[in-house]
């Protein structure tokens, strides 16, 4: 290494990057995650330019609220880059968030998790868009390998494992073993077709139009796998607009109904690791009966979805310790230890 690109690097941190589709989590070497906010940019457009307004919490806290001048967008869409110019500038700002504004001397080594269904032009467009933001050199992993390290699955050992990270664009199913993935397979289902289920639902039964921040709420408070055994359970007021009348209205809704909601892209997870359990090897599925299946990602959090997976593959399911930064604590450790680098690519 030069003596110019040692002293660009002097100081600098080499930072994991979990970049969601949902929320973005940044782990710094030696210091675990500093950051963990929405994967949301806000654009302000003045005389015909564009300039970036607010990116992360600001942003989230702007969607479906935008005069026409100002648009909160998701530059990730299903687990990939849909608009690589926002995401260039959500990453960058992001950097220097971590680093402080003395990012002059800060080119750190950055690795970035991916979708494993991702394509070579979409796994450019990450490794450019980090280049791009100020990185020495970008490395990536594969989401559930990450997941799975995040989750302490012994993914060294010649012992299969099973892990199924449910994220905000897809769902990665993933049999591990021996640093490597036995098989795989991307259901591009998660979070967001869950929210939008949710809308749907509601548009259609009380003629209700919900916003995307109101679905997602509901979601995470009362989101439920299986239909309560009175097939009530709790219910819940929701307001919106009422598409008959045109006027902001109330109603209420159970989790028999938020249940019945999200029966179709629960349904489409299941079926992915059905598809997978089908795909595995004989001995790797013997150890799968043994280790059983792992659950991460924010979609792990569904009340009653390890029980429903449970039901429906025979197996046992178990929920992560922490599902929500298994994927970054995971793209981290893969960083610090010699043992993970294997695990690591350069395109």
């Amino acid at each position: 290494m030069s003596f110019i690109s040692k002293l660009f690097r002097f100081g600098s941190h080499n930072m994991a990057i979990d970049l969601g589709t949902a929320n973005t989590l940044v782990y710094v070497q030696d210091q675990g995650i500093v950051l963990n906010e929405p994967s949301v940019v806000a654009l302000e457009t003045l005389n015909g330019i564009k300039r970036v307004k607010a990116v992360g919490v600001d942003a989230k806290m702007m969607m479906g609220k935008t005069p026409d001048s100002i648009e909160a967008i998701r530059p990730l869409r299903d687990g990939v880059i849909a608009d690589i110019e926002v995401a260039e500038h959500m990453i960058k700002h992001f950097i220097q968030k971590v680093h402080g504004k003395r990012s002059i001397f800060s080119y750190p080594e950055i690795v970035i998790c991916v979708p494993s269904g991702s394509t070579s032009v979409e796994r450019r467009a990450i490794r450019d868009a980090a280049s791009n933001a100020g990185a020495s050199q970008v490395l990536l992993i594969v989401e559930p390998m990450a997941a799975a390290i995040g989750a302490d699955i012994p993914v060294t050992e010649p012992v299969g494992s099973m892990v199924v990270d449910i994220g905000g664009g897809t769902t990665e199913v993933a049999v591990l073993s021996l640093r490597g993935l036995a098989y795989t397979t991307s259901v591009r289902t998660g979070g967001d077709k869950m929210d939008e289920a949710i809308v749907s639902y509601v548009r259609r039964h009380h003629n209700l139009l919900i916003g995307e921040t109101t679905a997602e709420r509901i979601k995470k408070d009362f989101g439920i796998a299986v239909a309560p055994p009175d097939g009530i359970g709790h219910t819940i007021q929701i307001k919106g607009r009422d598409l008959v009348n045109g006027v902001p209205k109330e109603i209420s809704i159970n989790q028999g109904q938020i249940a019945e909601a999200l029966s179709e892209p629960i349904s489409t997870i299941v079926e992915g690791v059905r598809i997978a359990l089908e795909n595995t090897a004989p001995e790797l599925a013997a150890d799968i009966v043994d280790q059983g299946i792992v659950l991460t990602g924010g979609g792990a959090l569904i009340a009653g979805l390890d029980a429903h997976l449970r039901e429906e593959t025979g197996l046992p399911v178990s929920v992560a310790e922490d599902p929500l930064t298994c994927v970054a604590i995971g793209t981290g450790r893969a960083m610090e230890d010699p043992i993970f680098r294997g695990v690591l690519m350069t395109a």
